[in-house]
């Protein structure tokens, strides 16, 4: 039997405080600074997500550490992804079936999103720029998002943002303000790093905004040595089931100097329903820290060459999104941009001349000091397909003196978006 899925969104969205309530009526408006006022939530049947809340509650009770032998490692993961809880319900751990999934509006998710957040400042405004594409296409544009949305464990216990209260990294408003970054873009094809609570909050809700997901865990995560972890964190890859189908998945463990890495690539052949053509979109998170540069370049290469075989050899056209922690003048950013399969940096083309990445795509402030940097990108097939346009980046005022995240945002990175279509073919 299928909970409603009003009751279920609701139930999943107020999971980590079940004692707060919403009074009747439309929802507060937001206001322009924290405040200590309660938080408000949805009155809904909190029995209709009680398998998440038993796989998140299962997951957060143990401590996982890395140790020093891959075996204790893979056990840790092993237990995150088959604790009691998760066995229990099976469900939470596989693709969901469209046919037996009740769709969720999307409207009344935000609104719910929003009630949570209401003590919150309101969300950042930022437009879509028209980019000039060489021809008319007759299909609706592609949207791809890239978003690095910060491990909830690494948030809370590894990442030292100093200038961040620790109230605006409370889970319970924070995936609140994920969804509502989401919710507001829709787009077609989601590319997330950091994803450590994919079971039981992503996985679940977006299935029902139509969505069919892929996740896939880097082997030594550092979140399982955080204090009430909730498991590894890794890649996700989403699309809209009602715009492609699936026709090939590999998830690639990246290799350096031929040893297999920490870090995760996922790999996707989508056809698109309207057009019939393929597209392979990719994501990745590769190594972080400055002295690893000549890793992250051997990385690189890694996935260039499994991206070269899935595509049999450019043919089919190619994304590539992520979190590469690498500046414009790494190694590693050169070898995509001068690959054999001709791939252009997307937010390359809102400069000026065209040829110039933003001047940041993530701005923190740590314990070592101010940070910021350009990391993340969104690759295309410079042949194949056109950018139609992107979502402007945070002004430095918008983002504020005290930096990301903050109470106005929820990660440290900025999410990328981008609206393609193919160009048309010879």
């Amino acid at each position: 039997m299928y909970q409603s899925p009003r009751r279920l969104c609701s139930a999943l969205l107020q999971r980590d405080a079940p004692g707060l309530r919403r009074p009747p009526g439309p929802p507060p408006p937001r206001r322009l600074s924290p405040t200590a006022a309660p938080r408000l939530q949805s009155p809904r049947l909190l029995a209709a997500a009680s398998a998440a809340r038993d796989v998140a509650r299962s997951c957060s009770r143990t401590v996982y550490p890395m140790g020093n032998g891959t075996s204790r490692l893979y056990s840790a993961l092993a237990k995150t992804l088959t604790s009691s809880a998760a066995s229990q319900h099976p469900e939470y751990l596989v693709a969901a079936d469209p046919e037996h999934v009740e769709p969720i509006d999307p409207k009344e998710l935000l609104e719910e999103c929003r009630a949570v957040l209401h003590t919150r400042p309101p969300r950042f405004q930022r437009d879509f720029v028209a980019l000039p594409a060489d021809c008319p296409s007759s299909h609706p544009p592609i949207r791809v998002m890239q978003w690095n949305i910060l491990a909830q464990a690494l948030g809370e216990g590894k990442d030292n943002f100093v200038q961040c209260p620790i109230e605006a990294l409370k889970w319970e408003e924070r995936k609140c303000l994920i969804l509502e970054e989401i919710l507001a873009y829709q787009p077609d094809i989601l590319c997330l790093q950091e994803v450590d609570h994919y079971f039981d909050t992503f996985q679940p809700l977006l299935s029902r905004l139509g969505y069919q997901g892929t996740f896939f865990p880097k082997p030594w995560s550092p979140c399982l040595d955080v204090e009430h972890n909730n498991g590894p964190d890794g890649c996700a890859l989403f699309f809209l089931q009602n715009r492609f189908k699936l026709v090939n998945s590999a998830n690639i463990r990246l290799t350096a100097m031929t040893l297999k890495t920490n870090q995760v690539a996922i790999a996707q052949i989508l056809e698109c329903k309207e057009s019939s053509r393929q597209l392979c979109v990719a994501v990745t998170h590769l190594k972080a820290r400055t002295g690893w540069e000549r890793f992250r370049s051997a990385q690189g290469c890694d996935l260039l060459q499994n991206l070269q075989t899935i595509t049999q050899g450019a043919k089919i056209p190619l994304i590539v999104c992520g979190d590469f922690n690498a500046e414009p003048t790494e190694e590693v950013y050169k070898h995509f941009a001068s690959s054999s399969l001709n791939l252009n940096s997307a937010y390359k083309l809102l400069s000026a001349d065209g040829q110039s990445e933003p001047p940041y795509t993530t701005w923190k402030i740590r314990t070592s000091g101010e940070c910021r940097h350009t990391l993340d990108y969104i690759w295309y097939s410079r042949q194949a397909l056109s950018v139609r346009s992107a979502l402007d980046l945070l002004t430095e005022e918008q983002i504020g003196p005290n930096r990301l995240p903050s109470f106005n945002y929820p990660s440290d990175h900025l999410s990328l978006v981008c609206d393609f279509s193919f160009n048309e073919e010879p």
